[in-house]
């Protein structure tokens, strides 16, 4: 099989869907691989390491995606309609790996399936142990959360730690981290290396201790309510407005004690959550930073503008367009980590071809079109029927059994 790694053409995205590590391991499986010219430029990463792994070099995207089986891209491909028409270069049964946005965006969603793309989707890909490895939104995040802190303190014009002089004592940067994901944890455990009196909160009461294993405070309104504010899956119950009142008015009050204000709550298919209302930003001392990493999908603070740092209220407010692409070198080695362990399976160890495999939770979980339809539940599609065993066969099951499944997938 052939695999084309593309150059990505998208505003403000440096980082690239392979590396020559993964492009050597996936010669080892057994593949052939073709790298678009200039592809890693960007992510420091020149032609001449790609070729060296064992991958030609492609004069262009066509060139590469001729006779390809599977391609790896970090961002969708443009569509007709767009600064450039990247899809038309595909052909028919060749599959596609990338971050498509898929709950968001229907056009290219319709027109991945109109031009009869295999589509998979990796920003759906299953929260299971399985697919943790191949998690492109937890490896990208871990470094997202990280950058915000650097982003953060180029910003502020103090120091972070506390320091004890001859001249006198400087006092620590306060820090308060909102979402304790992926994001959220790194930001903490980076702004405690740097010497910040870190807090942070999150509505699920079971990331209270991973707040406090870091060093960090855990700021919440802690009655019954917010006991049972978590689902067994681990999602975050819709709360009371009564404790959403006390919850705002607690973290107002916690803001305007901080120096640096790092937001992480980005909610796939739907717009970012505002957290950081006018009124508190102007509760904050002057110099003050908020760093908004949920930009993208319009930002959890109301003042927050894309791809600029503004000064409002004589506070700064960081909204950088593509954080991960900021660190590109680490974030484009770790996503063709995350896309070499996806694809592993699907290379026959006999054939070395292309097999997908549409019964595995996985493959189904980011698989959003084949066959010229979109296939995805959460796109609109009817789950696939399962055959059922012949009657004389059919076993009976205890009452309860298909709730059971339901809460385990």
């Amino acid at each position: 099989m052939k695999i084309a790694i593309l150059k990505e053409r998208r505003p403000h995205e440096t980082r690239v869907a392979g590396s020559p590590e993964t492009v050597a391991k996936l010669i080892d499986l057994g593949a052939e691989v073709a790298v678009e010219k200039g592809a890693g430029a960007a992510a420091t990463m020149p032609d001449k390491d790609f070729k060296e792994a064992g991958a030609d070099i492609a004069a262009d995207a066509k060139a590469a995606l001729k006779g390809a089986d599977m391609v790896f891209k970090i961002q969708r491909p443009m569509i007709a309609g767009e600064k450039e028409d990247e899809l038309a270069n595909f052909s028919p049964g060749q599959a596609l790996a990338c971050q498509m946005n898929a709950l968001t965006e229907g056009d290219f969603v319709k027109a991945l399936a109109k031009a009869k793309i295999t589509g998979f989707a990796l920003e759906l890909m299953p929260r299971i142990s399985r697919a943790q490895s191949m998690d492109v939104l937890s490896s990208q995040a871990n470094l997202s959360g990280y950058k915000a802190v650097l982003d953060a303190a180029h910003e502020f014009n103090r120091a972070f730690p506390m320091m004890m002089t001859a001249a006198g004592t400087i006092p620590p940067a306060r820090v308060f981290v909102m979402g304790v994901g992926v994001a959220g944890l790194q930001a903490i455990a980076t702004a405690r290396r740097l010497g910040a009196i870190v807090s942070a909160t999150d509505v699920r009461p079971a990331t209270k201790q991973e707040v406090e294993s870091l060093g960090a405070d855990f700021v919440a309104v802690e009655d019954q309510e917010f006991e049972q504010a978590q689902t067994e899956g681990g999602y975050a119950k819709e709360m009371s407005n009564e404790y959403k009142a006390k919850q705002a008015a607690l973290v107002a009050e916690t803001i305007a004690k901080q120096d640096i204000v790092i937001t992480t709550a980005a909610i796939p298919g739907r717009p970012s959550p505002k957290l950081v209302d006018d009124n508190m930003v102007k509760s904050m001392k002057p110099g003050s930073v908020i760093v908004d990493l949920a930009i993208e999908g319009g930002g959890n603070c109301t003042l927050s503008e894309f791809n600029k740092v503004v000064t409002k209220h004589g506070v700064k407010i960081v909204g950088h367009a593509n954080v991960p692409g900021r660190l590109a070198a680490d974030t484009s080695r770790l996503f063709a980590r995350n896309l070499l362990n996806f694809v592993t399976p699907m290379i026959d160890e006999e054939t070395k071809k292309l097999v997908i495999d549409r019964e595995d939770e996985v493959v189904v979980g980011a698989l959003v079109t084949d066959g010229g339809k979109v296939v995805h539940e959460m796109l609109g599609a009817k789950p696939a029927k399962k055959a059922e065993p012949p009657e004389a066969e059919a076993e009976e099951k205890p009452a309860g059994d298909d709730a059971a499944e339901a809460q385990g997938s």
